[in-house]
């Protein structure tokens, strides 16, 4: 869910802060080229004041004046200082486009552009009007600014600025720049705003994710600290707590039903067998139907055993240990040979001698007990069964593989489930609930089961144990 949530939340923080960045830095270039064209305004009023005393064209040397030449000379000068100074070209022309003065010499009039524009607006007594924007990559752009220079009332010569804009162009990218790296500093503190937000958010989800597994996974006494996340994950983990509790109480509640009426009705069971056994008595020798009735007697009563057995099997937690399986797994085969013998299975164990893993050793004994008691009852005379120990990385694997008859794909998918058994084993002694307990016995200290077929024919049980401490 983080990996969804977090682009989102980064992407509509990116729109906001290009939303914000792009108009500011639009903003900061436009006021930058105003500035400047302001600056040349005020540079051309000032040449149009020293102009407007020396704008009476000579027509011959003798009209000169010295107070005239003297004037045009100071024009001359500022125009060249000025150009040499910041590299402005700069002049002032008459009506007709002929210069007065000028700098550099030779100072043309556009003929067209932004130039002319700003030329014919200063002949009609206005200021030009403001240039098209400069941005950072037009290093041919210039800014052409032009004055009118007024004497009595009319406009008898202009006075025009053709600037340069490298430097603000520098400027602006400058303050670009600057603007780039606050919105990378605000987006890199909006992405790190953006993880907590989501941690915050997503650490009750995950809380609640780790307790649901922990109470699949039959540690029913997992529960969730409400009190982080908003209020509606809060709410949400106290009534999960709520459930949990409930579910708890339930299940408890039917584990001691089971194991209540599993030990009550042994006792009036096992009246009724001894008042079989002397009604058997008093019947002749051979009786089906006393013969009948004392077999499913015994038959409940192993189920009634089975059930104790299953209901303990889920109420006891498991003591996890550090066991070598290998050992283990060999001891029970051990155990169970002479049965083996005895009815003519060849029961071996192969693998390693020493393979550790975490496990309770009684548990994982008794539903080993379990899975070679169910081999040797459906593999026949003079068949194999093996009992293999190997590790697997985290895990370790204990194999029991007989050559019974086997199960079909659907008999597979309802192994282990409680009182069922196979209608082509019926006749085999047996309550159902062997393998189940077997699960409720390994799925409490993290171990599992699974069944797959053994080609040709047969079944291949494998107990799988972890190998890293809980």
């Amino acid at each position: 869910m983080r990996t969804r949530l977090l682009p989102l939340l980064i992407v509509l923080m990116a729109g906001v802060l290009l939303a914000l960045g792009i108009p500011l830095g639009v903003i900061t270039a436009g006021v930058e080229q105003q500035r400047v064209v302001i600056d040349r305004i005020d540079d051309a009023a000032r040449f149009a004041s020293l102009a407007q005393f020396v704008t009476a064209r000579p027509v011959t040397e003798a009209d000169k004046t010295p107070e005239e030449d003297e004037r045009r000379a100071t024009l001359r000068t500022e125009l060249a200082r000025y150009y040499d100074l910041y590299g402005i070209r700069a002049g002032v022309f008459y009506r007709d486009r002929t210069p007065m003065a000028a700098a550099p010499a030779g100072m043309p009039v556009p003929q067209d552009g932004e130039g002319a524009q700003a030329f014919r607006e200063a002949l009609a007594g206005r200021r030009s009007h403001d240039p098209h924007q400069i941005w950072p990559w037009d290093d041919t752009g210039r800014i052409p600014v032009a004055s009118p220079v007024i004497r009595d009332g009319d406009v008898v010569a202009v006075v025009m600025t053709d600037s340069p804009t490298a430097q603000m162009r520098f400027r602006v990218l400058r303050s670009w720049l600057l603007i780039a790296a606050g919105e990378c500093a605000a987006m890199l503190v909006a992405v790190a705003a953006a993880f907590r937000l989501t941690g915050w958010v997503l650490r009750p989800v995950r809380v609640l994710d780790a307790a649901s597994h922990d109470i699949a996974t039959g540690r029913m006494n997992a529960r969730v600290a409400a009190t982080a996340g908003p209020p509606e994950l809060r709410r949400l983990a106290r009534s999960f707590n709520e459930m949990a509790d409930n579910v708890e109480d339930v299940l408890e509640q039917q584990r001691a039903f089971v194991a209540d009426a599993s030990h009550q009705l042994r006792n009036p069971l096992s009246a009724l067998l001894l008042r079989i056994e002397l009604l058997a008595l008093e019947l002749p020798d051979g009786n089906e139907e006393i013969a009948s009735v004392r077999t499913e007697g015994k038959r409940l009563a192993r189920v009634l055993d089975d059930l104790l057995d299953l209901a303990l099997a889920e109420h006891t937690a498991a003591d996890l240990q550090l066991t070598d399986v290998a050992a283990l797994a060999a001891e029970r085969v051990d155990s169970w040979r002479p049965l083996a013998d005895d009815k003519g299975v060849l029961l071996t164990y192969e693998g390693q001698r020493a393979v550790t893993g975490w496990a309770d050793p009684i548990a994982l004994s008794s539903a080993l007990d379990a899975v070679v008691d169910n081999a040797l009852k459906f593999t026949p005379e003079g068949r194999p069964v093996t009992v293999e120990v190997a590790p697997n990385g985290e895990r370790v694997h204990v194999t029991v593989a007989d050559r019974g008859p086997g199960l079909t794909d659907d008999e597979l998918a309802r192994i282990g489930d409680r009182f069922w058994r196979s209608g082509r084993h019926q006749n085999v002694s047996g309550s159902g609930l062997g393998l189940s307990i077997t699960r409720a016995l390994l799925t409490a200290g993290g171990a599992t089961i699974a069944y797959a077929p053994h080609p040709p024919h047969g079944l291949k049980v494998t107990v799988t144990v972890p190998r890293t401490g809980p």
